[in-house]
């Protein structure tokens, strides 16, 4: 049964703590009410063992979920501090729960819900809380949390999109290597002594591929070496600053691959911006939380220098322009969003364009993808097969003659 850490008052106004086991949390406060203690402040209590079982990382699922539920409770008519209470009492996951719990205190104390949120910056990315503290100056919580919860949906569902997408032909190309390795190892090496064993000739493929086993074997630990020591120095280099401008800049410009980054880029960076200024955030504000959230330093660099060009009352959309990393079409959106005093709308507009040019873009690096693999796969375990018939058929026609 759980352990609760409490503290409280009572009623001769003394400061009382301890703990109480009980089913949940809300058991537990309902029994110390009983024995007439006041103020109260009920903390689950875990093991270390526990914690390190539990972790404290919440996936963005989880963020979605409680985000919806949230939304649904305000716009039913229940204060925040009661939505929170029941998602926090319901919830099976218990990082979720102990969360929850944290934020409830918060709000008890007399917090504001951002506040809290601020408290777990891993969970709730700066965009999100930036959103939901402009939402509460305006008193639409319940709408821009519904907003929130529809773009992480979106977002997760890019990702899905990405990761299955990828799948095939990642199987295919870990079923190619792990076959090549069981050939080279295990199958070469005895069709080798028989080889030597009666002194013949061998093809040119079988030398070729019998020289490349043997160096392979007698260099292995130079070759893993070596691509731990790259590994490492590309790990090192990528975190500095300039080395992360250069591995952003150099994916943005890679064929195919680059384009649907941008894509992507572009749809998020559109996404966070509407949910901002819909909230009420300030254009300088919602540009600079937004750049944020993309984590792209190309990006990060170029549009920090439209927020510069904002202030100077030069608007969005030309300094959008310049940059030269937003489409031609995302822009025309963005100008007539300014001119016509619908910015929000617009750049809502031009997130769902770019989402299904996004689809587009997947499915187009995926049909490149797929068949580049299986023909280098299908040419690589080609040629061991090759090696080892041609092998055959030589042994065997000059055992004939």
């Amino acid at each position: 049964m759980p352990r609760f850490a409490y503290a409280g008052i009572d009623l001769e106004g003394k400061a009382v703590k301890g703990t109480h086991r009980a089913p949940s949390r809300g058991d537990a406060e309902v029994a110390l009410f009983e024995r007439d203690l006041r103020n109260l402040r009920v903390t689950e209590k875990k093991s270390v063992l526990q914690y390190e079982i539990a972790g404290p990382r919440i996936k963005r699922v989880e963020v979605m979920h409680l985000t919806r539920q949230i939304a649904a409770f305000l716009r039913a008519g229940l204060p925040v501090l009661d939505a929170v209470h029941s998602i926090g009492a319901e919830s099976e996951n218990s990082s979720v729960r102990r969360m929850m719990h944290s934020i409830e205190d918060g709000l008890r104390t007399g917090e504001r819900f951002s506040d809290c949120l601020d408290r777990y910056p891993k969970v709730f990315p700066e965009y999100y809380r930036g959103i939901v503290r402009s939402a509460e100056l305006t008193g639409e919580l319940d709408t821009v949390l519904g907003r929130l919860s529809r773009y992480i949906e979106r977002d997760l569902e890019a990702r899905r999109k990405i990761k299955s997408a990828l799948m095939y032909p990642s199987v295919v190309a870990a079923m190619s290597v792990v076959t090549v390795v069981i050939l080279a190892v295990f199958v070469l090496p005895r069709f080798k002594d028989f080889f030597e064993s009666l002194d013949a000739e061998l093809p040119l493929p079988t030398r070729m591929l019998l020289a490349v086993t043997d160096f392979v074997g007698a260099w292995w630990w130079a070759m893993v070496g070596g691509l731990v020591i790259a590994l490492a120095l590309g790990w090192l280099v990528t975190r500095f600053q300039p080395g992360k401008y250069a591995r952003d800049a150099f994916l943005l410009k890679v064929p195919v691959v680059g384009e649907t980054i941008q894509y992507a880029l572009v749809e998020r960076f559109c996404r966070v911006f509407a949910s901002m200024v819909s909230a009420g955030v300030t254009l300088t504000d919602a540009l600079q939380v937004s750049t944020n959230a993309l984590r792209n330093r190309v990006f990060i660099k170029r549009l920090s220098e439209v927020g510069d060009a904002m202030l100077e009352g030069q608007g969005i959309s030309g300094p959008l322009t310049r940059t030269r990393l937003f489409p031609s079409a995302a822009t025309q959106m963005l100008r007539v969003g300014e001119e016509t005093g619908t910015l929000d709308n617009q750049l809502e507009t031009t997130a769902e364009y770019y989402e299904v040019e996004l689809d587009y873009k997947i499915n187009k690096l995926t049909a490149l993808f797929e068949p580049v693999v299986i023909v280098v796969m299908g040419l690589i375990v080609g040629f061991v097969a090759v090696a080892l018939i041609s092998a055959m058929y030589g042994i065997f026609n000059q055992v004939d003659v």
